[in-house]
């Protein structure tokens, strides 16, 4: 058996606003923005370097927009991903060390809460 999480629904209010947000704070790739039916938008955006996109839009979801947390992003350098996305113009927190293991929050204009995380080796690397 094969599975893999390839698209995760965010809720939002205005979805202009998060499609901005999110290409162009964030750098996201728009993979594509259409209207299936009257009243379902779907914006799929991918994360640079990513295999799992992010969707976005009207009439797809009951969540309540901003509902959304814990969606961690793994990044292979904290500090340089974090001072890009700070130039880009996010919120980003500090970075905090987790005991080894090193993340940053941020929040889309709606309030959904996400995650950096650092890379860090397999642990058989790091003995």
């Amino acid at each position: 058996m094969e599975m893999r999480l390839e698209v995760v629904q965010v809720p939002v209010a205005d979805v202009d606003r998060s499609k901005s947000f999110y290409t162009e704070k964030l750098g996201f790739v728009l993979d594509h923005d259409v209207e299936y039916i009257p009243g379902m938008r779907v914006v799929q955006l991918t994360p640079p370097g990513s295999a799992a996109s992010v969707v976005i839009g009207t009439g797809m979801t009951s969540m309540a927009p901003g509902s959304l947390e814990g969606l961690q992003l793994v990044v292979p350098d904290i500090g340089a991903t974090r001072a890009e996305l700070l130039a880009r113009g996010a919120d980003i927190s500090e970075v905090q060390d987790m005991g080894g293991v090193k993340f940053a929050y941020f929040a889309d204009p709606d309030g959904n809460r996400w995650v950096i995380q650092g890379a860090t080796p397999p642990a058989a690397m790091r003995k």
